[in-house]
Order: structure tokens, then C-alpha cells, then sequence
């Protein structure tokens, strides 16, 4: 459908984030659409490598009214478990979902905000960007990487061990999914992996809860002017789960230095030590989504938009979700998300109360 419509409000974005904010939104009685530029549920977990595991049990990675099942078989449910769930999830809530609908921009238009579509426009009064990190990935500036002679991935590309098998590979970086994904890769190709600083894997008896926990005593001490954080983790260490554990436990599992350059046939440290690559597969995070944001002109000379909670300073009718601590501590995880988006939902039905 295209011409203009009317909603009190717009979430752009329709992963675990944008429902989220649906169901809180639903149960204040506030009128609102979800754009969703994919054309089927499930956000990004959909588009994610084979054999990625959720690093907490289910119960504990649900969004806020519904427990997620549990995997017959599996501890840690897999990414399609978690598809299943999002999808069940907006159809139990009856959540307003309009698909392959790509949000170009959105506009300040006198007391609404105008949010432009590829298929029309939409009026509101207050909107939420719920777009995440996946469709950004990042790739460091190390010197060479253009004349690098294999072939290069992100996170986002890859797939299955299958793809690399017999080649030599170097896996960068030293997070959660740079240790699965290595963990992945460790039978079937020749690997190296390299890492910024010694990785730091989580006891085996810690699982993603106590990143949670983590992140929210950190907020809470920045809330409270301390540096005490009073979390039993940091949100860069490892959970071991099971094939990381088990590829580590076999010596599989060894992280080396981050190497300075890249050359055309592999990598080179500073002291001058090489090795050849086929391939590399850059697991070195994600930045916001917020190009539909521009027209706001709201970001600071570091590219970052000031925000109290969830909602942005310089427009207290937009409130961002689900893209980090500074969004809400842990809010770009399933069970993190639940309570800034009951923030944010809270805050925008009383700035539409009369």
C-alpha cells in the first residue's frame, strides 16, 4: 500500500527488539506499526551462521510475556529455535508487522514525525528505531587488507565449516563469536586465531546470565557516579559453551597476537613472522543501523546520538532500542531488551496522554 498513513506510533525494525516494544506498546493500548524490511520473521537470527547457540538456556533468553521453550536436545538453543520462537512470539501478540518495508527516513513534520518508506509515508507521534547492528558490520583499518590476495568475510558471511574445509583460514577476533566460529572452524581447516588481547573464557558453570547481570551492574554504578561495576563477569569474556569448550579442551582452541598487516599470500606480525591464508573471516563486531536517522541530525561529532534510557536527547520523540548498553544495559540480547523497551513504551504513552 502506498500514500501517506497515520499511527500514533512507528517501530522500525521487527526483530526481538521491535517486538519487544510491540508487546508493551499492545498492553498500554497505544496504536502503532512495525516496519520490517525482511520478508519473514525472525530478524537477524534468521541470517546467522549454522551452528550458532544462544549463550544462556531458554528460559532465560525470552522477551518480556512468553517464555521461550526449550530445544529438545539442546541446552543452549540453536538460532532457528530462537526464529521459531520470534515468530510464534508476534503471532500470539497479534503484533502489527508490515514487511519488506525499507524506512528511507524519518523527518520532523510540525508536532508528528514522518517517516518515509519505500512503499509511502507514515505520520507519527513519536517513532521507535529498533534496526540493530547486523546490516553494519565492521571491518578495522589493518594495514593491506586491500592487496590481501584470498578471500575476505565478515560475521555476516559466514556460513558452515564445510565452506573452508582443507584451506588455511585466520579467524580475527577475540568476542563470542570469534571463539565460536574458530571453535567451528577447528577440525575442518587449517586455523589461526587471532585475537586483540588474550581471550578470557567465562568458568564452565557461567553461562550469558552473568553477562546480563554484568551489564546491568555497570550501568547502575554509572547511574550512581561509581566505578565499582559488582558484576562476577566482563561483557568481553567467552561463554564456553559446548563446542567452544570442547575445542578448547582438545588444544584446538589457541588464540595467537593480532598481526600488524596484511600481505597478498597471509598475514604479518610486527617481529616480522608470517603466515599464509586462503581466507579470513573478520568476526569484529557491528556498528548501529541509524542512516534513517540522518534527516534528524542528531548525532554528535562522534557519530554517537545522546540519549536519557532509551530516549534521544535532542528529540524526546524518538526513542532507540536495542543497540547496546548505552541503549540499556544488555539490550541487543533477548532477555536484556525486555525492560528498555518497557521504558521506552511507558515514557511515549505518557507523552501521548492529553
Amino acid at each position: 500500500m502506498t500514500g501517506d498513513r497515520h499511527t500514533q506510533v512507528v517501530i522500525v525494525g521487527g526483530g526481538q527488539s521491535g517486538l519487544a516494544a510491540g508487546y508493551h506498546l499492545r498492553r498500554l493500548g497505544v496504536d502503532f506499526v512495525i516496519l520490517d524490511a525482511q520478508s519473514t520473521p525472525g530478524g537477524a537470527w534468521q541470517h546467522t551462521w549454522d551452528s550458532l547457540h544462544l549463550f544462556s538456556p531458554a528460559a532465560f533468553s525470552s522477551l518480556p510475556g512468553r517464555l521461550m521453550p526449550p530445544q529438545p536436545g539442546e541446552e543452549y538453543p540453536d538460532a532457528g529455535h530462537v526464529v521459531t520462537y520470534l515468530r510464534d512470539y508476534e503471532k500470539r501478540y497479534e503484533l502489527p508487522v508490515e514487511r519488506l518495508v525499507r524506512v528511507l527516513g524519518v523527518h520532523r513534520d510540525g508536532e508528528l514525525l514522518r517517516v518515509e518508506t519505500d512503499s509511502g509515508s507514515w505520520h507519527a507521534r513519536a517513532v521507535i528505531s529498533a534496526t540493530g547492528t547486523w546490516w553494519r558490520p565492521f571491518l578495522p583499518a589493518v594495514p593491506g587488507r586491500r592487496h590481501f590476495g584470498g578471500e575476505q568475510f565478515h560475521t555476516v558471511e559466514y556460513r558452515r565449516p564445510q565452506d573452508f574445509a582443507g584451506r588455511r583460514v585466520i579467524v580475527v577476533g577475540g568476542g563470542n563469536s570469534g571463539a565460536q566460529i574458530a571453535a567451528d572452524l577447528a577440525y575442518d581447516a587449517e586455523l589461526t586465531w587471532a585475537t586483540l588481547r588474550p581471550p578470557r573464557f567465562l568458568a564452565d558453570d557461567i553461562d550469558g546470565r552473568a553477562l546480563f547481570d554484568a551489564a546491568t551492574a555497570r550501568r547502575r554504578a554509572v547511574d550512581e557516579g561509581r566505578t565499582d561495576t559488582g558484576g562476577v563477569a566482563s561483557l568481553g569474556d567467552i561463554v564456553a559453551v559446548p563446542p567452544v569448550r570442547e575445542a578448547r579442551d582438545r588444544g584446538l582452541l589457541k588464540a595467537a597476537p593480532m598481526f600488524a598487516r596484511l600481505i597478498p599470500g597471509g598475514v604479518e606480525w610486527a617481529d616480522g613472522t608470517r603466515a599464509e591464508a586462503d581466507a579470513i573471516i573478520w568476526c569484529t563486531g557491528f556498528r548501529p543501523v541509524l542512516s534513517h536517522l540522518a534527516p534528524l541530525q542528531l548525532r554528535g561529532r562522534r557519530g554517537h546520538i545522546a540519549t536519557t534510557g532509551t530516549r534521544a536527547v535532542d528529540e524526546p520523540r524518538l526513542h532507540l532500542l536495542g543497540y547496546g548498553d548505552w541503549t540499556g544495559p544488555a539490550s541487543a540480547t533477548l532477555i536484556g531488551v525486555g525492560r528498555p523497551a518497557r521504558d521506552a513504551a511507558r515514557q511515549i504513552a505518557s507523552l501521548l496522554s492529553p
